[in-house]
């Protein structure tokens, strides 16, 4: 801690342990009265935590309400890089949105598609793989994975019937910036109903549409705010493309999260394969592209 900058005046260091992250990450007092959150990591990640770091300086710039980057750079010796952040005041917007109206619920769910809107503005490095090839490939893993997995979900058929016919879908779509794991799980809202995004550290650059994929975990809280999310996002009713591939990345998603859990046990696993009964649910078994919490 004492090779962080300013860390003579930290008077309070907390650990945080909730997240999936390998981050260590704090809450943190100082003699001024601030509040802040400090995570830390291996200096391997150096790169991509200053990457990182610039992107929220730009996604802080247009107005995102997140937590304000402050400082990133190596500690322990250059064993450890730190990043520095403001703290966002609020709590889990998973708790605290069943406990609202459903007008309230919506309301939030359309503050989080414009700032979805306001991400994606920031623009993805240009050159490289097409999105086309690019998810392809990784949809190709998914499958490849999921056959290999002992584990299986009711229904996984018509997911992969799903992926397989939709496809084209992917042709020219292009590119932004990606929070990467954009649901409430990663939202705050403050006493006074405002809501601020969290943990960017899976940040990506993909079609703007694939970050969508993260809406089951939304729509499973608050039906209302997923809806909200998607009418703020496109400022109304979104066209017809966009929920064939929402469709597609949720199915693509569903199809490797059964996979994931088996490394964490049989409540992840539960949980995974309850996620794949509501995805068929709410998609008719993949017959139709509009989710009926919509």
């Amino acid at each position: 801690m004492h090779s962080i900058p300013y860390s003579d005046a930290f008077t309070l260091i907390e650990s945080i342990e909730k997240g999936w992250s390998g981050e260590k990450k704090y809450y943190v007092e100082t003699t001024r009265g601030e509040r802040l959150l400090l995570r830390v990591t291996d200096a391997s990640e150096l790169g991509r935590k200053q990457l990182e770091f610039a992107l929220m300086e730009q996604a802080w710039s247009l107005g995102v309400p997140m937590s304000r980057p402050l400082n990133v750079g190596l500690c322990d010796g250059e064993r450890s890089v730190y990043s520095l952040f403001t703290w966002c005041d609020g709590e889990d917007s998973e708790v605290v949105l069943p406990a609202l109206s459903k007008k309230e619920q919506y309301g939030l769910g359309i503050r989080a598609g414009e700032v979805l809107r306001l991400l994606h503005s920031i623009p993805a490095p240009q050159g490289g793989r097409t999105w086309q090839e690019y998810f392809n490939q990784k949809v190709n893993r998914k499958i490849e994975q999921y056959n290999a997995c002992e584990l299986a979900f009711a229904g996984d058929t018509h997911v992969l019937h799903y992926i397989e016919e939709n496809r084209h879908l992917l042709e020219d779509r292009p590119q932004s910036f990606q929070h990467g794991d954009y649901h409430v799980g990663n939202m705050v809202i403050s006493q006074d109903c405002t809501l601020s995004i969290i943990d960017f550290n899976r940040f990506d650059f993909g079609d703007p549409w694939e970050e969508f994929n993260r809406i089951v975990f939304s729509a499973k809280a608050s039906p209302e705010f997923a809806k909200g999310q998607i009418d703020g996002y496109f400022g109304g009713r979104p066209p017809e493309r966009f929920f064939q591939l929402l469709a597609f990345y949720i199915a693509s998603n569903t199809l490797s999260a059964l996979p994931w859990a088996t490394n964490f046990g049989e409540k992840e696993i539960e949980t995974m394969r309850n996620q794949a009964e509501d995805v068929l649910s709410w998609f008719d078994n993949m017959t139709n592209h509009i989710p009926i919490w919509y």
